[in-house]
């Protein structure tokens, strides 16, 4: 395994000869068909969703970003099938550089938008009277940020990145692939970047306040009992889409940086490695054709949230939350 055939779902596929996971690539192939489909249909229905909710928050700037970056993502798929069935990659040098970038600004785009939601609950929980006002005026400058980080983060895969013709053995002739340029030690310097910067990082800050969420709900509730109010969905339902990433992407970081920090490790039989590669990829993809039910039952939640603070506010019963500030009245927002 090394490093020009496993960065990621691009390059797994086009190597080999034609006899090697024929079968196993005919699956793949017909799998990812099925998540293209009902993922793209899934995420225009999200899409349409959001936008009927008529609502300006924050949230919603942020479900129609991660939409986006799922159907950007979802978009690749043909690509894959296609080089997968013909074990070559006939769309060119810039096919390369666009398509292997598109792969990793998604990806970056998506926990990055996860993470600035998650932020953005926290402080409308301990911060409420500030948290609404600035969210709404900052959530698009925010998402313009995170698409413009995540671009920064992919460009060195894009300038890195090129086709190239490669001799197989077998007879199998020759097969164009995209191939990185880097040394294998700039490239295992950059996936440990990569890492850090999609499941670590993220990781830490979003644990960190959904344990200080956890602590000041379980606070609440001892004191005034907000039991299964539509917000407590709304906090359960971003972690349930976060987790969801995780669970989706990490199997993938791991079997990317397993060859480059434990090679020892990473020797496995051709068919199995290829088996191993195609379920990977599978879990990204899939990742994206779930978020769309999980968007859609966010917004249906979050306008029911809405509807109970708009009571709320007008029979005055609004629940106290703890902070380090004290007991806070929450007020209806739109964040």
């Amino acid at each position: 395994m090394t490093s020009s055939t496993n960065f990621s779902s691009w390059l797994l596929l086009g190597n080999g000869s034609s006899s090697e996971g024929g079968e196993s690539a005919a699956v793949l192939g017909a799998v990812l068909s099925l998540m293209c489909v009902t993922g793209v249909a899934g995420n225009l229905y999200a899409l349409a969703v959001v936008r009927a909710s008529a609502s300006a928050s924050s949230l919603h700037v942020h479900l129609i970003n991660l939409a986006l970056a799922d159907l950007l993502y979802l978009l690749t798929a043909p690509f894959i099938v296609h080089n997968g069935l013909v074990k070559d990659w006939p769309f060119g040098e810039a096919g390369c550089r666009i398509l292997l970038s598109l792969d990793l600004l998604t990806m970056h785009a998506s926990i990055f938008l996860l993470t600035l939601m998650s932020c953005e609950r926290y402080t409308a929980v301990v911060y409420p009277f500030q948290a609404a006002s600035r969210a709404r005026r900052c959530s698009r400058p925010l998402a313009i940020a995170v698409w413009l980080l995540s671009f920064a983060l992919a460009l060195p895969m894009m300038v890195m990145i090129h086709q190239e013709e490669r001799t197989m053995g077998n007879g199998a002739g020759v097969r164009r692939l995209c191939s990185p340029t880097w040394s294998e030690e700039q490239y295992r310097v950059y996936l440990s970047i990569l890492f850090g910067t999609s499941i670590v990082a993220p990781g830490i800050v979003i644990g960190s306040l959904y344990w200080r969420l956890a602590r000041s709900y379980w606070l609440s509730q001892t004191r005034g009992g907000l039991g299964r109010s539509p917000k407590n969905r709304v906090f359960l339902l971003i972690l349930v889409i976060v987790l969801a990433f995780w669970a989706c992407y990490l199997p993938f970081w791991i079997w990317q940086l397993l060859p480059l920090y434990c090679p020892s490790a990473a020797h496995l039989p051709i068919h199995t490695e290829i088996s191993v590669n195609h379920l990977v990829t599978c879990l990204t993809y899939g990742n994206s054709c779930i978020n769309p039910f999980l968007y859609t039952l966010l917004t249906r939640n979050y306008r029911e949230y809405l509807r109970s603070h708009q009571r709320g506010a007008s029979w005055g019963f609004l629940p106290c939350l703890q902070s380090r500030n004290g007991c806070q009245r929450e007020r209806a927002t739109g964040t």
